[in-house]
């Protein structure tokens, strides 16, 4: 008899998954649920090209319509998975329908987190993690003259910037003390504090909302110090919540995510997780979870692997990009909490031209960030992989090449 593998998720790793298993000529029927009405995209556009205008949804769309009709995937759109019963092997829809799976992989990516504050659900008030909120927001920027932005992440400082180019004035609101500080740390937030500085926003650091301001649709924001902010939209970019609600309800093993091993396969051995959701066991990192294009870029073919039968492990660096103003930026590996580390840099933040290195005590390579700086990527994965203690001073060194490990490696005391 034919099996039937589900894939319960319509972003990037949902896509990717059943891509991979017609790739690997699985020859069973395969679903893809997606609860939104568009087909599978890509989620970094939204922020970036696609709000600015610069691109359609067909330049990022995973594939077209034609493409799952010519693979034989059935794509179930405007679909919402609301149970997932693994004892019969079935996965409830919203409308009660039970679909039967023989193995069945989680792709739900994560939601915006919410602040429970008054007027957060009023006229004029933004979030952005679907197409629909793209389409919204990118209205607005096209008649509004003041954007307030809670949360200077990623999201936040990206939208930002398309803002900018928009016109917009712009402030963003942020509790810690720098812009992006758990992700990069001090040093390098305040780098791109002063790039959007630079730009024209105005930052308020070490600040909290204490309510948006909604007599008749968004007016502004108070301040926790009583100040205000006027507005006419707001976006609230605070971070995300993996979508745990149909793993939890199975009774998977979670922690920050839903665990799995190195083969993405949950704590039941006929259910996978890849993307935003997935905490993985990682060789270098040990439990990693992160809301990274990469992940639900990559997580699917070793997935696809598993499902079908085949040893594979997911031991990729984490990986992540940004685009903001003239600034490209990539970023690669994993500073865990907790571990003692120092920046260097290697080019000119001034220039804004640099590749920042994270270095733990012993000054192995944990993390790099490319700045506007490119074909370094290689480079910088194999340092990381290298687990080599570098001599910092040759690192910064531009005459030193990043391929050239051996010459940036620190000697061992009484060495040759």
């Amino acid at each position: 008899m034919s099996e039937t593998f589900v894939v319960v998720g319509g972003g990037l790793a949902g896509a990717k998954t059943v891509e991979a298993l017609r790739e690997r000529e699985f020859p069973g029927r395969v679903e893809l649920i997606c609860e939104e009405e568009a087909p599978p995209y890509e989620r970094p556009p939204l922020s970036k090209d696609y709000l600015a205008g610069r691109a359609e949804v067909a330049d990022f769309a995973v594939h077209p319509r034609e493409w799952y009709v010519r693979n034989d995937v059935e794509l179930r759109l405007g679909t919402r998975a609301t149970g997932l019963h693994p004892g019969s092997h079935e996965i409830e829809l919203a409308d009660s329908t039970r679909l039967g799976y023989d193995k069945l992989v989680l792709a739900t990516g994560s939601r915006p987190r919410r602040l429970p504050l008054p007027g957060t659900d009023s006229r004029g008030v933004h979030y952005l993690r679907r197409l629909g909120d793209a389409d919204r927001l990118a209205a607005a920027l096209r008649r509004v003259e003041r954007l307030v932005i809670v949360g200077a992440g990623w999201i936040g400082l990206e939208v930002a910037a398309v803002a900018r180019s928009y016109g917009v004035e712009v402030h963003v609101v942020e509790a810690a003390r720098q812009p992006l500080l758990l992700s990069l740390g001090p040093r390098m937030g305040e780098f791109f504090a002063d790039l959007h500085r630079e730009h024209g926003v105005t930052l308020h650091l070490s600040s909290h909302v204490s309510e948006i301001m909604t007599p008749s649709g968004v007016t502004g924001v108070r301040l926790t110090d009583g100040s205000e902010l006027p507005a006419d939209a707001v976006l609230l970019a605070v971070g995300a919540r993996p979508e745990l609600g149909l793993a939890e309800g199975a009774g998977l093993d979670i922690d920050h995510g839903v665990l799995v091993d190195t083969g993405l396969t949950t704590s039941d051995p006929d259910i996978l997780a890849v993307g935003d959701i997935a905490e993985v066991r990682h060789p270098s990192f040990g439990g990693l979870r992160v809301e990274h294009w990469a992940n639900a870029l990559k997580q699917p073919a070793v997935a696809a692997a598993t499902m079908l039968g085949h040893s594979a492990s997911y031991t990729e660096l984490p990986y992540f990009f940004t685009d903001q103003y003239d600034l490209g930026m990539e970023y690669h590996g994993f500073v865990p909490a907790g571990v003692e580390e120092r920046v260097v840099v290697r080019g000119s933040t001034d220039e804004q031209r640099f590749v920042a290195c994270w270095l733990d005590s012993s000054e192995r390579v944990l993390a790099a960030m490319n700045v506007n700086v490119f074909g370094v990527a290689e480079s910088i994965r194999g340092l990381i992989h290298s687990g080599a203690s570098v001599v910092p001073e040759r690192l910064v060194d531009t005459a030193y090449s990043l391929d050239d490990i051996e010459a940036l490696r620190k000697r061992p005391v009484g060495s040759a």
